[in-house]
């Protein structure tokens, strides 16, 4: 784990006993730190108790007064613009952060390194992994953290020269005051969490946050396809003075992910573009870059090719919950067999209209089935309506033909059939090794 001598002897409270939760009090608890936690979980308190049993488990957010400690790790679920715990703490001038500021503290007495932070609305899962797997191709030590993989105070640290990849969300930049990326990485920004923010300018507001921590000559590479982060792009680059270390990017041509297998759609032209980017920030070689753009895996549930038999390509989608989402999946691929369904989120299909010229067939699903069902025959496409997944699958791949795409992306919730978005993947992945 990544531990520190700047928390020694200091005393932390930390709400919220998760995974990063749990690696932050081991993190502080190594450190020498005094450490007191709480979960409104039984179980989550209980399986403190098992792993640390000299911390502290006392539900501080109720107590009348917070000063005393030198700060408080809440995890980034907690909406603070809701909870009394930040205007009891602002009262008390005790700081509240999360596990991502504690590692900008440590930086210092870890070995030298580079950071690269990445945020964004949408990509920002596919960008990191995708920007680790590169600096890893290159050979170059990286740890995978933030919003993705493993809590990154729960990993070990990285040796002389290494690279930390951090997807940072919205509600972690929040709680982050002090890390100054060497490379900072801004992807797009569209209207979303507005239930924690005072707006959509809120919002656009926290992600400008991760360039202004930055120290003016370190990297910045910000997507310059959307209007918010043109804005932010031109208030950085007034604050940095030229020359700086800047790219300001837009999505690779289509012909280029040719090669690219796990990069298809337009929305992995610009996740590409911006990993190009902010790999030839540290330096790495296009050959390299190309090398990693090539054998990049892709992530589970996300565009995930699973199987291609016989000419038919099967693509696990089921991260794709809402509309908006399963548009890109749509644009990707000219000829698609669509499975679809589950709770929806809205009424129509119309973000993803655009692309049904590229929908062979329909199999709905879930609940959301037969509404779905009527759009699509609307639409004039043919439609089956499967009930199942392991139905919808078997009906795809019996009318698919060679050079088709068997694709989940369901634009739906999960919750009627599944227990999550994974288990819903992980169904699929099952019924196409089934046929």
């Amino acid at each position: 784990m990544i531990t520190s001598p700047a928390f020694r002897g200091k005393r932390y409270a930390v709400l919220g006993l998760a995974r990063s939760g749990l690696a932050t009090v081991a993190a502080l608890a190594a450190s020498g730190a005094q450490v007191v936690a709480w979960d409104d979980r039984e179980e989550a308190r209980q399986a403190l108790r098992t792993s640390h049993p000299a911390v502290g488990i006392t539900d501080f957010p109720k107590s009348d007064s917070l000063a005393g400690y030198d700060a408080i790790i809440v995890s980034p679920g907690v909406p603070l613009n809701r909870h009394p715990l930040k205007a009891r703490a602002d009262a008390d001038r005790v700081p509240v952060i999360g596990d991502i500021e504690l590692f900008a503290q440590a930086r210092a007495s870890l070995p030298p390194h580079k950071v690269v932070g990445i945020t964004g609305t949408n990509g920002k899962s596919t960008t990191t992994a995708l920007i680790h797997h590169i600096v890893a191709t290159a050979g170059i030590p990286a740890r995978l953290g933030g919003n993705i993989g493993l809590p990154i105070l729960g990993q070990d640290p990285l040796p002389v020269g290494g690279i930390y990849v951090l997807e940072l969300s919205s509600y972690q930049i929040d709680l982050t005051y002090s890390l100054d990326c060497d490379v900072s990485v801004l992807l797009n920004i569209t209207p979303d969490h507005l239930d924690r923010y005072d707006g959509f300018a809120g919002y656009v507001a926290s992600k400008a946050r991760l360039f202004a921590m930055q120290s003016p000559h370190n990297w910045a590479v910000i997507v310059g396809d959307d209007d918010r982060t043109r804005r932010i792009a031109a208030v950085e680059y007034a604050r940095r003075g030229a020359p700086a270390e800047w790219a300001l990017v837009h999505a690779v041509e289509p012909s280029r992910q040719h090669d690219w297998p796990a990069l298809q759609g337009p929305h992995n032209a610009e996740n590409a573009a911006a990993a190009i980017a902010a790999a030839r920030a540290l330096g790495i070689s296009d050959a390299l870059i190309e090398q990693g753009l090539r054998t990049y895996p892709g992530l589970p549930h996300r565009m995930e090719r699973v199987l291609e038999r016989d000419g038919l390509l099967f693509v696990n989608d089921s991260k794709a919950t809402n509309p908006t989402s399963t548009a890109p999946a749509l644009a990707a691929y000219p000829a698609i067999h669509w499975i679809l369904g589950g709770i929806a989120k809205t009424d129509d299909l119309d973000a993803c209209a655009p692309h049904f010229d590229h929908v062979r067939a329909a199999y709905t699903i879930g609940e959301a089935g037969p509404m779905f069902a009527r759009l699509m025959r609307a639409a004039g496409k043919p439609v089956t309506e499967s009930g199942t997944l392991e139905a919808a699958v078997r009906a795809a791949a019996a009318a698919a033909r060679p050079g088709e795409v068997v694709m989940l992306s369901p634009a739906c919730a999960s919750f009627d059939q599944f227990r999550d978005f994974e288990a819903r993947g992980d169904a699929f992945r099952a019924a196409v090794e089934a046929l």
